[in-house]
């Protein structure tokens, strides 16, 4: 789940998605450059309901970009922009280099078909279809002839767990064996983009946890660019390269796990974060200190390696951890002081935010 060095697949720039109101255009270009909040205010009094203000990020290709908030705060609207389910109001999204706002309708359904995996919190199973039918589906409407179709829907279904349930039906499955359909009818196309609005959160804790599992093994195998929905800071943490927390449309911080929870941006951030165990969060990395020649065989962990799981290799006998970088290189250690020293500061970095 490393971000990749390449060039951003997907973005937007100056995102706007406005209801309620003819005014908006002409009052985003009219007021372009102004404090966002600001012409929120304008539109809102113009009788109009901002669902994304001037929405800004990048996703690095191989990234799990993940955008977080409570209802209402625009990201599940945000995500639809992405793909033009919505019409965006104003602004750019750019996919391989070219603006999808000046696509016309037909090669949308195109870019969507070929392009763009989907997965939302119901599922939207066909019911009187198998497993196997509902996987092949999306293919189905690219014209794709009946054996090779089967025979990539039997792949998806064995890549999320599911040999042997192929011509079972969705009533027949539990709620996590019907959203494994849905993610493997998703990656049937072979997307190139994966959209995913809060596709665990209708799951009970357990099978949620499982399917997070199922997730992140998924994308180790096939590096998908992701962008992932959920209200849920905890499952953000774990998912996300980058994550992106919206407030009534606006986006309030986008930054790594590490920076969001080290250095959040104001007290609406903080209140996010305060619950998440730290532990969880902060890395071999976020907490090592310099190379140091030590004596004896000590444990060696990975730079990304989640602080939990140090913490797990101190026992009566060691006293350091080595860290190791890609190339196999020291590039740090762990002593229980650096442990301490870190979850102190960020302790106090999450409780008086800047």
């Amino acid at each position: 789940m490393n971000a990749s060095n390449q060039p951003a697949k997907l973005s937007c720039a100056n995102l706007w998605k406005v209801y309620g109101t003819s005014l908006a255009t002409s009052l985003i270009a009219d007021f372009r450059g102004a404090n966002p909040a600001d012409l929120c205010s304008r539109i809102i009094d113009s009788g109009g309901i901002v669902a994304a203000a001037d929405v800004s990020f990048a996703v690095e290709t191989g990234s799990i970009f993940v955008i977080m908030g409570l209802s209402g705060s625009g990201k599940s609207t945000v995500l639809r922009c992405l793909s033009r389910l919505v019409e965006p109001t104003s602004g750019e999204v750019i996919l391989d280099g070219k603006n999808l706002l000046d696509a016309s309708p037909g090669e949308m359904i195109e870019t969507r078909r070929h392009k763009m995996g989907m997965v939302f919190q119901n599922f939207g199973l066909l019911p009187h279809l198998t497993v196997l039918e509902n996987v092949a589906f999306p293919l189905r409407t690219q014209g794709i002839a009946l054996k090779p179709r089967l025979e990539r829907a039997g792949d998806m279904i064995d890549l999320v767990g599911l040999t042997g349930r192929e011509y079972a039906y969705p009533h027949q499955l539990s709620g996590g064996q019907q959203q494994r359909v849905g993610i493997a009818r998703s990656l049937a196309v072979e997307p190139e983009v994966w959209f995913l609005d809060e596709p665990f959160s209708a799951l009970d804790p357990l099978i949620r946890t499982q399917m997070q599992d199922e997730f992140l093994r998924l994308q180790t195998q096939l590096d998908k660019t992701i962008v992932f929905v959920t209200h849920d800071m905890l499952e953000a943490i774990r998912l996300a390269d980058v994550i992106c927390i919206m407030k009534d449309g606006l986006v309030m911080q986008i930054g790594s796990p590490v920076e969001i929870m080290l250095e959040p941006a104001d007290a609406y951030v903080s209140e996010f974060t305060k619950d998440v165990p730290l532990d969880k969060v902060l890395t071999a990395e976020s907490v090592m200190g310099e190379v140091t020649n030590v004596k004896g065989d000590y444990p060696t962990v990975g730079r990304s390696t989640p602080l939990q799981d140090v913490i797990q290799l101190f026992g009566s006998q060691e006293t350091v951890i080595n860290v190791k970088g890609e190339d196999d290189k020291p590039c740090g250690t762990v002593t229980p002081v650096h442990i301490v020293r870190a979850l102190h500061r960020s302790t106090r970095a999450t409780t008086t935010p800047t």
